[in-house]
């Protein structure tokens, strides 16, 4: 009988540890949601740990007593939080925090026991959300298709992720439906689950490697003549400006195309995926979020399958954040906030994260996210080199509509064009402030729209850091 028994618990253990996970996530098993309506679920605050983002709303008595999350600020966190719904699932921070917010310390030991513990409830979790960004980027975004993330440089906190179109937590389960047939796709998260030519912001990760690796100086002389053959095509800068000789400081501060291609094949296509991957290309992204709904950044070929160095692609046009035939640069807002929040922590890579700590229900710390490095991409020398070239930029190039009163700022603007017929841009800007003593970086991206990166993105990226200064 013992021997039964060890195989009983055996056999449980290897279920409860290797198989609830994907039972638990799998939106057709309802019986784990249908139990968890019989727990109130902790409560998600934002930064302040006041500012109520999930609740809940119970209905009947005894042990006819369940619980129906509610979502106080409506859509304005949404992306973040997601939602958790009966015949909806659970998706964003609802789904990856979901143990503790369902209280279950020691899931195995319930699962053992067999007796339902009636008294039961969820842990509370403190995000690093900051209401007054979120409300900045929205305002910023007016309505228009795009998204935007600002993260602490050197904790990795994300203090603001939004996308637009947004939707309402709380109307799922009525409008379940038509969220997912709608063509806007107001349910995606645009930070994280959509990759976008970066244009231009990418000419600082091809800068780095140069610089990095000793190839350049921030005062070398570079031809920025225009137009250049790159790959056997021509290629201008915006407008057809000839430069001609310049530095390279210059050349970023007026993002010279023909400077950052040449640049990137004298740097050659090994090194540059090398510095994209410290970057965190090339991989999901090490948030507290879902894996299915994050994407990695990195240079993606016709298929959408990710290209590595010896992929051949137009190394000259990946590095100014475009491509060709072979292969084109994709990243996500998430993505290039980190490599500004990098840039800005003298090369420092932290591993962002939206939760700041769980709490149990006598306001004791449960659980405590540190800051956690994840690469040190690049010398500390490089990253003062390049924080004071993005400062030109701010200061008198292309990103001057991101400028603060009495902050500086570095920046970086981005064009790319995009549709069948190029008939659309996607406008980029990134940023970090201030400049002497960086608290927050950013990266603003709208979706096929008119306009330049220095003229439509800057201007959101000043409200947002703004907000958050």
């Amino acid at each position: 009988m013992a021997i039964l028994f060890a195989l009983l618990v055996a056999f449980t253990s290897r279920w409860t540890v290797f198989e609830a996970e994907s039972l638990v996530d799998n939106t057709n098993n309802r019986r784990p949601l249908l139990e968890e309506q019989r727990v109130p679920r902790g409560k998600i605050f934002a930064n302040d740990g006041r500012t109520v983002l999930a609740t809940n709303r119970g209905r009947g008595q005894g042990d006819d007593r369940t619980f129906t999350r509610v979502y106080p600020p409506g859509g304005l966190f949404s992306h973040a939080v997601g939602y958790s719904f009966l015949l909806n699932g659970r998706v964003a921070l609802e789904r990856s925090m979901n143990d503790d917010l369902t209280g279950e310390e020691n899931e195995f030991a319930s699962i053992l026991s067999g007796i339902e513990d009636r008294t039961r409830e969820g842990f509370d979790v403190v995000t690093n959300l900051d209401p007054e960004g979120q409300q900045a980027a929205v305002a910023g975004l007016g309505g228009r298709k795009g998204a935007v993330v600002a993260i602490e440089p050197q904790t990795g906190k994300v203090r603001a992720m939004v996308s637009i179109p947004e939707y309402d937590a709380n109307r799922i389960p009525d409008d379940f439906e038509a969220l997912n047939r709608d063509p806007n796709k107001p349910t995606l998260n645009r930070t994280t689950q959509e990759a976008y030519p970066p244009g231009s912001t990418f000419k600082v990760v091809t800068a780095t490697a140069a610089l990095d690796t000793g190839k350049v100086t921030p005062e070398s002389i570079i031809d920025g003549s225009s137009p250049r053959t790159v790959s056997g095509v021509p290629l201008a800068n915006s407008g057809g400006t000839d430069f001609g000789p310049i530095t390279l400081t210059t050349a970023l501060t007026n993002s010279v195309n023909t400077v950052f291609a040449q640049i990137g094949e004298d740097v050659g296509r090994d090194t540059l995926v090398e510095y994209m991957d410290r970057f965190g290309f090339n991989e999901d992204p090490k948030l507290d979020y879902p894996e299915s709904q994050m994407i990695a950044s990195g240079i993606r070929d016709a298929s959408g399958g990710l290209v590595g160095g010896d992929g051949g692609f137009d190394v000259g046009r990946v590095a100014i954040g475009q491509g060709g035939a072979e292969g084109e640069i994709r990243a996500t807002p998430l993505q290039m906030a980190q490599v500004a929040g990098t840039i800005a922590n003298d090369g420092r890579l932290m591993k962002p994260r939206l939760t700041d700590k769980v709490l149990r229900k006598d306001g004791r710390v449960k659980e405590r996210a540190e800051p956690d490095l994840q690469a040190q991409v690049m010398k500390e020398s490089t990253a003062k080199a390049l924080t004071e070239m993005m400062g030109r930029v701010v200061d008198e190039g292309t990103g001057t509509a991101a400028a603060l009163s009495g902050i500086r700022v570095a920046g970086k603007s981005g064009t790319a064009e995009v549709g069948a017929n190029r008939e659309f841009t996607q406008p980029w800007f990134i940023a970090f402030a201030p400049i002497d003593a960086p608290r927050i970086a950013v990266a603003v991206t709208l979706e096929r729209t008119t306009g330049q990166g220095g003229t439509v993105a800057a201007p959101i990226a000043r409200q947002v850091m703004e907000a958050l200064l």
